[in-house]
């Protein structure tokens, strides 16, 4: 059988072995570090031929180094056109624990194959925002995204199996735990000179949270910034992680959610700038990303990511 007519989502037993090249592995590496990607995706971040890709992604997946979750099939089956998303899968972790010495979970494939459809969806939202600032950086030559575990955290963080999960108290007294959907760098360098960082907290949003409730007991967007701004207030990105400061991306559905979002900042007593917002689609067809501007709560601005690592900001500081 030819790779163009293997089924999606069954797997064709008595396949002939493959032998893993250098881009499997590099597609193996991807899948892991994103969680979940689509083919698209894979393609951006590989180059090269996309119809080779596409055909070494799917013996993956039939020999078990790949998932396909099974929370897309009924997209498919409607005779949808997005490409197939991808997760580990047994053979592939174990691979990777074997020849990178990476951590490897009992059981990656069945965890992969049965999410839900709203955790793929948020997942494949936040892999694909940080996709499209890769493939970016790549293109502006000085320029680096620096993944969370590429970031120069103090000894006695590296290593911990979730770094960037912390607890932060409100105004108010509510405990608010805290986890970004991404944590990421961007590292701008000059010949001859420090290079120049700048950290983000990144949260994709699919507008399935209600901006504010009458109660911060309960999950809101609005208690999210709270949360932010105290970590900010408070100081703990200095003593956690050793950020000289940071700021927070939200990507979300439409720019009605995003005006939402900017409303929700500015009633912060302290901290709006430490928030930009933007929709998935502005960012998805921008042709320059990192230029492209986001909406900034402080003052009505918009800003870009460059401003960030510009060696003069012309922004105030949050």
């Amino acid at each position: 059988m030819s790779p163009s007519r293997l089924p999606r989502f069954q797997r064709v037993p008595h396949l002939p072995r493959i032998e893993l090249t250098a881009r499997d592995r590099e597609i193996l590496r991807h899948v892991r570090r994103h969680r979940f990607l689509r083919s698209s995706h894979i393609v951006s971040l590989l180059g090269g031929s996309r119809q080779h890709v596409i055909r070494r992604l799917q013996l993956l997946f039939h020999h078990g180094y790949l998932e396909r979750p099974r929370a897309q099939i009924d997209y498919f089956h409607r005779g949808g056109s997005q490409s197939i998303a991808y997760g580990l899968g047994n053979k592939g972790a174990r691979w990777l624990a074997r020849e990178l010495s990476l951590p490897h979970r009992a059981d990656w494939g069945a965890s992969n194959r049965t999410i839900g459809r709203l955790f793929l969806e948020h997942a494949l939202l936040t892999s694909e925002i940080m996709v499209t600032l890769e493939v970016a950086c790549r293109r502006h030559g000085q320029l680096r995204l620096l993944a969370a575990e590429e970031l120069p955290l103090p000894k006695g963080i590296q290593g911990k199996r979730e770094p960037f999960r912390w607890n932060v108290r409100l105004a108010d007294g509510t405990k608010v735990g805290l986890i970004p959907d991404r944590v990421f760098g961007l590292e701008l360098t000059h010949p001859g000179k420090d290079p120049i960082r700048a950290y983000f907290f990144l949260e994709a949003d699919r507008a399935t949270m209600p901006v504010v409730r009458p109660k911060l007991s309960r999950s809101s967007i609005h208690r999210k910034l709270l949360a932010y701004e105290a970590t900010w207030s408070q100081g703990l990105h200095r003593s956690l992680w050793g950020f000289h400061r940071f700021r927070v991306l939200t990507v979300t559905t439409s720019p009605g959610r995003v005006k939402n979002l900017v409303e929700a900042c500015r009633s912060l007593t302290r901290g709006q700038g430490l928030f930009l917002g933007t929709d998935a689609e502005a960012l998805r067809t921008n042709a320059e990303p990192l230029a492209m501007l986001w909406e900034a709560a402080q003052g009505g601005q918009s800003e870009s990511l460059l401003d960030s690592v510009s060696p003069s900001p012309q922004r105030p500081a949050p």
